[in-house]
């Protein structure tokens, strides 16, 4: 008689939409994958999401993915949520949202960033307690900012969540985070996924739970993993009571549980499904991929999504400003650095000039097809401000534009300021590692290019000519939520999530090889930058005039400052 295939779930819950894979466990064949979109709202830096239409989205996309997959229900047997980092998530006393979420990409918070960056000892005090250093984008931040604009909403929240905990809250009843995401809120307070110990320093390394270096997913039990790892200083400055946010497993593949009756009935499967922890976006790309302590470690990746990151699984963790020091779900370290402006800016860059995406040349080449000789046009695409470096006000910026300059240049300069500006968070990470960028055996090292820009010619061929690496290109599309599917699988059968993606396969791909890096056309970006960024730092007339921050607020923080999303 056969045996019934056992199928898990992997859900990315992303900016734009939620996107859930039907995966077998075994062999790690994508069966089908359902999707449905997320509407953002906002303007002025407001960037906000209804997380109720998240859990909407979820039943949709797991549902058509079950469906299209052809197999029984009874066949699900594990479930796990990746999600958008940072969001802040308020639960009033029904254990619903109190407002929208306020979103990674939402810079309001920026002056409370700053604030907060100067107490506790400044940067290396909190880079010593959480392993970065506040900017907008972290959650600390929004949960000020909330405080501050809205102190009766504030004063009513029971409930403290990032996006992936309210939906694990939903399938489960439990309240859990992880380690991979709550690193990304400025008040966890161990920077690893270490399940023993403080803060650990930038010489430290990572070990498994019986001191051998083993993956060790541990089981859910809330009262052996309580509040304890987030910092009670940080969490008394900002005036967050411990006992409003969720228990922290030891890893993104930990048992929680099963799904609740309602959320059985939601989604049309058993009750008997096994809920892992899940964690954010970014650490279960790199599950995806393969990266961690059973698989690459120190290998570069390149996210081209409506941000852009840069990360790698790594064994120690680097302190620097410039860098989230994340951890990463299977007890290793995710050192991360993100741009707000990638793919979504650059397509609007598309729109305004009437072209279509590919329809592109190298800003360099100028007016009438001449060369670059050192002129041609600049785009520095900061049309959500900017994290990296840490220009939260900044606008876009266009220069070089001639009489004969043809739309294409500009669109193509779009690309590279976007580009340029990922790249150039990519070196400081490698070098922040103890790795030196231009070295051989680090520069042949092939760069991962992952997300949805990587399925377009241009941003390829842009970032392989800026980078001057050897690009993989990974096959498989949904690389958060195929991560998300193998710590389920760990959740039920306590295999290491990044030794199943290593088997399954999913970070192989077309291998391109290297070009000569296109120095002339980094220079270029380079010096536009640099001259342009103490006008960037400057609030608007329209900014001061709103009260988003005023003139005395403006601080000049050192370029670099990231974590995704």
């Amino acid at each position: 008689m056969p045996t019934r295939r056992s199928v898990v779930i992997g859900v990315d819950s992303s900016t734009q939409s939620t996107k859930a894979v039907a995966v077998d466990a075994d062999t790690g064949e994508l069966l089908a994958v359902g999707r449905a979109p997320h509407t953002v709202t906002g303007a002025a830096g407001a960037r906000e999401s209804d997380p109720e239409e998240w859990w909407t989205a979820l039943v949709t996309a797991v549902r058509a993915a079950v469906r299209d997959a052809g197999v029984p229900a009874g066949a699900v047997t594990g479930i796990a949520v990746a999600g958008q980092q940072h969001g802040l998530v308020t639960l009033g006393a029904d254990g619903r949202p109190l407002r929208p979420a306020l979103l990674w990409n939402d810079t309001r918070s920026a002056p409370q960033a700053a604030a907060l960056a100067t107490r506790l000892g400044g940067p290396a005090g909190w880079l010593e307690r959480t392993g970065s250093v506040p900017v907008a984008s972290m959650t600390a931040a929004k949960w000020q900012w909330l405080r501050e604009h809205e102190p009766r909403r504030a004063e009513a929240v029971r409930g403290v969540r990032l996006p992936h905990d309210h939906l694990t809250e939903r399938l489960t009843g439990i309240a859990v985070t992880d380690p991979g995401d709550a690193s990304g809120t400025c008040w966890y307070g161990r920077g690893a996924g270490a399940r023993g110990g403080g803060v650990t320093g930038a010489e430290d390394e990572v070990t498994g739970a019986d001191g051998s270096g083993a993956y060790d997913p541990g089981a859910y039990d809330p009262g052996a993993y309580d509040r304890g790892a987030y910092d009670p200083e940080i969490l008394d400055l900002i005036g967050l009571d411990p006992a409003l946010l969720p228990t922290v497993a030891p890893g993104g593949a930990s048992r929680v549980g099963t799904l609740t009756a309602a959320a059985a009935e939601a989604l049309g499967l058993p009750r008997t499904v096994v809920v892992a922890a899940g964690t954010g976006d970014n650490m279960a790309a790199a599950v995806g991929l393969g990266l961690g302590g059973a698989g690459l470690l120190d290998h570069p990746v390149v996210s081209l999504g409506t941000s852009g990151t840069v990360f790698a699984a790594t064994r120690a963790r680097p302190a620097d400003p410039g860098l989230a020091g994340f951890a990463a779900t299977d007890g290793t370290y995710l050192p991360l650095g993100c741009t707000l402006n990638c793919t979504l800016a650059v397509d609007r860059f598309a729109t305004l000039l009437g072209l279509d995406r590919e329809d592109v040349s190298p800003g360099g080449s100028g007016g009438s097809g001449g060369g670059g000789g050192g002129g041609g046009v600049v785009v520095l695409p900061y049309l959500d401000g900017e994290r990296t470096p840490d220009l939260p006000h900044a606008a876009g910026l266009v220069t070089g534009l001639r009489h004969g300059t043809d739309p294409r240049s500009i669109l193509g300069a779009a690309y590279e300021g976007a580009a340029f500006t990922v790249l150039r968070a990519l070196d400081h990470l490698l070098a922040a590692c103890g790795l030196d960028p231009a070295a051989p055996d680090v520069r042949d090292r092939p760069l991962r290019l992952i997300g949805g820009g990587a399925r377009g010619r241009a941003w390829t061929e842009t970032v392989r000519r800026l980078s001057g690496r050897p690009l993989v290109v990974p096959a498989a599309d949904e690389l958060v939520a195929l991560g998300a599917a193998a710590l389920a699988a760990g959740a039920v059968t306590g295999a290491d999530p990044v030794a199943l993606t290593t088997a399954w396969g999913t970070g192989a791909g077309e291998i391109l090889p290297a070009v000569g890096r296109d120095e002339e056309t980094w220079n270029r970006i380079a010096g536009v930058l640099s001259a342009a960024t103490p006008t960037l730092l400057s609030p608007t007339v329209e900014e001061v005039g709103q009260g988003r921050r005023s003139e005395a607020d403006v601080v000049e923080v050192d370029a670099a400052a990231l974590a995704d999303g």
